[in-house]
């Protein structure tokens, strides 16, 4: 079995499930996990914040039910209303992180979203990964090569294969080619635990 953990960096409900996809992480270490980007900012949705009127009570209900913080430097972009979020460029940015570090993929999608969600980065800049490749002890200038090359159609391609459309989604995939979903939206650790523990029974 593996978990595949489909996610969107601009997302704030994937924010507030990364301390979760932590902890299940940190419990199955035997468990390789696929980090998949998904799109929920593209095309006609890529609009300044302010015409997403529900990002501050949304952020205060993620807090409310995963603990997650934000920053005061997100909240400012926030009240400014003109920062634009691009899940297509995140995507980039994720998926050269995992070039670079493949096996750190769920800590490397964390540490993205706190560089938005705490620290109000864009994650069109390539100065945000030199950021985030330095809190993960890797080289910048390989994370930064990695940007030239990757582009994020296959993480889309495979959030679609999946029958992803919602973020976060985390699935086991089984023998046989088998793709169970275990949590849709927000799940604990416990939570988590249990709907493996139900599989593997």
């Amino acid at each position: 079995m593996k978990l595949i953990y489909v996610f969107d960096a601009y997302c704030g409900w994937s924010y507030g499930f990364a301390r979760t996809m932590a902890d299940v992480a940190h419990r199955h270490p035997d468990l390789p996990v696929e980090v998949v980007s998904g799109g929920l900012f593209l095309g006609g949705r890529r609009v300044p914040i302010r015409q997403f009127g529900y990002v501050q009570g949304a952020n205060a209900e993620i807090t409310r039910r995963t603990g997650a913080p934000f920053g005061e430097s997100y909240e400012r972009l926030i009240a400014d209303g003109e920062f634009v979020m691009d899940s297509e460029a995140a995507a980039c940015g994720m998926a050269a992180l995992r070039e670079v570090a493949p096996d750190r993929a769920v800590r490397l999608a964390a540490l993205l979203q706190e560089a938005f969600y705490l620290d109000g980065l864009s994650l069109s800049e390539v100065s945000t990964y030199r950021v985030v490749a330095q809190r993960a002890g890797l080289d910048g200038d390989a994370v930064e090569a990695a940007l030239d090359r990757v582009s994020a159609a296959d993480d889309f391609r495979r959030a679609r294969e999946l029958g992803v459309t919602g973020y976060p989604t985390l699935l086991a995939s089984l023998s046989g080619e088998r793709v169970v979903t275990l949590v849709a939206g927000n799940a604990s650790a416990d939570e988590v635990e249990r709907r493996i523990g139900a599989l593997v029974s």
